[in-house]
C-alpha cells in the first residue's frame, strides 16, 4: 500500500533489500521507511534507523488527531483502502534444520519457479548475488499477488512472505466485499505455497 500511496501523492518510493542498513540508503529525501514485522523509521533526520520511541510518539499523535476529528485508526485504514485498494499479508515458514536441504529447496525454486500462483500469472526475479531472495509477482483481474522466498538469517527456516491486493471499491459500501475477495485470494495463495513445501511442515508467522 505504501507504494500506492506514494504514487497517488507523486512522491518517490523504493523497495530495498531486507535490513535497515539498506532502507536508510534508499536515496535522498527519505521521510519514512519500514520493514515487515521489524519496525519503522518515522524521523530519519533524527534517527536513521528503526526506532520504536519516535514511532510510538507519531502513533499517539495520529490517534489524538483522529479522535479530535471524531474518527479512529480503523476509519482511516478504511479510507485508505477505498482510495488505494485492499492489501493483506501472511507468512509461511518451513523449519529446516539441515542447511544443505534448505539451500537445495531454494535452488529448486530458482530452477523451476511457479508460472502461476492463485490463478495469477507471475514473473520471478532472483535477487542473487545481492540477497538470497526469490521474488514472484503478478497481477490479474481479481488482484495482485507478491511472494518472497528467503532463508532466515537467524533461524533454521525458509520464510515466505505473501501479499495480495484487491482493487479499490467504488465506495465504502463495497469495502467488505473487496476485503472478502482479498482474503479468499490470500488463502488460495497460502495453500499453493504450502503445497510447494509439502515435503515439510508449514507454520504461521509468530
Amino acid at each position: 500500500m505504501l507504494g500506492a500511496v506514494a504514487r497517488a501523492h507523486d512522491v518517490g518510493y523504493a523497495e530495498t533489500l531486507t535490513g535497515f542498513k539498506w532502507l536508510a540508503r534508499a536515496g535522498d529525501g527519505l521521510v519514512f521507511a519500514y520493514e515487515e514485522a521489524l519496525g519503522v523509521c518515522v524521523a530519519p533526520g533524527v534517527v536513521r534507523d528503526k526506532d520504536g520511541i519516535s514511532a510510538a510518539v507519531v502513533a499517539c499523535d495520529l490517534v489524538a488527531t483522529l479522535r479530535a476529528e471524531g474518527r479512529t485508526v480503523p476509519d482511516m485504514l478504511d479510507a485508505l483502502a477505498v482510495r488505494h485498494g485492499v492489501f493483506v499479508t501472511d507468512q509461511v515458514s518451513l523449519r529446516i534444520a539441515d542447511l544443505a536441504e534448505r539451500e537445495a529447496l531454494m535452488a529448486g525454486l530458482r530452477a523451476a519457479p511457479p508460472a502461476t500462483l492463485a490463478g495469477v500469472d507471475v514473473a520471478s526475479e532472483d535477487l542473487l548475488p545481492d540477497a538470497d531472495v526469490l521474488r514472484l509477482r503478478g497481477e490479474g483481474p481479481a488482484g495482485a499477488v507478491r511472494v518472497l522466498f528467503r532463508p532466515s538469517g537467524t533461524e533454521p527456516k525458509l520464510k515466505t512472505y505473501l501479499e495480495v491486493s484487491a482493487p479499490a471499491p467504488a465506495s465504502a459500501d463495497g469495502l467488505p466485499a473487496a476485503r472478502e475477495r482479498a482474503a479468499a485470494l490470500l488463502a488460495e495463495l497460502r495453500g499453493e505455497v504450502e503445497r510447494l513445501f509439502a515435503s515439510g511442515p508449514a507454520t504461521g508467522a509468530g
